[in-house]
């Protein structure tokens, strides 16, 4: 049931916001030249890696640039609103319709991360990603990363239909007013540099 929502909705999405993806394209293409999409591999279900579709925001990095503490000096003025709008999400409206997202779920960050997490946090990945997901509605980017996990985890041990509704209605509330776009001074969030490391008494990561 989940799937057949999944595929339903996106395609709708893509139908309905098809003059929006348009005129991105043309915009981003126009103003940053090419590539217009941004692809990264990322981890999916089980870890499995994907390619994640979106729309490019930020202009190429000059010497000195490439690490992610300069992405935020990087996003143009079309890319800031793009992100903002959601815009830049809708191409992975197509990852949906391919199965390697789903529409709600926690989102997929980058593979660089897999080895970083607990064992509790890992649990992340026991469903598909998504384009939104219950940490997302709870602040998105504006909260800590061990509350992020702590709401991925929540959701993978209570999901339903009926709470995925709620994610997709709320998520639509947060487009319209712009809320948890990025934690202050970055981007997105500051880079996660792992769980506490500390074993527990079965040798563990705490």
């Amino acid at each position: 049931m989940k799937r057949a929502a999944d595929v339903t909705l996106a395609g709708a999405g893509l139908a309905v916001t098809g003059p929006a993806i348009l005129a991105a394209a043309v915009g981003i293409r126009a103003t940053m030249g090419s590539p217009v999409l941004f692809k990264q591999q990322r981890p999916g279900q089980d870890g499995k890696p994907f390619r994640v579709w979106k729309f490019r925001t930020m202009r190429d990095a000059r010497p000195g640039e490439e690490g992610p503490e300069h992405d935020a000096k990087r996003i143009t003025r079309l890319g800031n609103f793009l992100r903002k709008s959601s815009i830049d999400e809708l191409p992975q409206l197509v990852n949906v319709l391919k199965g390697d997202m789903s529409l709600v779920g926690p989102r997929p960050l980058v593979m660089r991360y897999m080895d970083r997490y607990s064992v509790d946090q890992a649990r992340r990945h026991d469903v598909l990603p998504g384009l939104t997901g219950w940490a997302q509605v709870n602040g998105r980017n504006s909260i800590s990363w061990d509350e992020k996990f702590s709401f991925d985890t929540w959701y993978v041990d209570h999901w339903s239909l009926r709470l995925d509704a709620k994610i997709v209605a709320k998520t639509v509330g947060m487009v319209l007013t712009g809320q948890g776009i990025s934690s202050e001074g970055h981007a997105t969030m500051p880079e996660f540099m792992g769980a506490d490391r500390g074993a527990d008494a079965e040798g563990e990561p705490s």
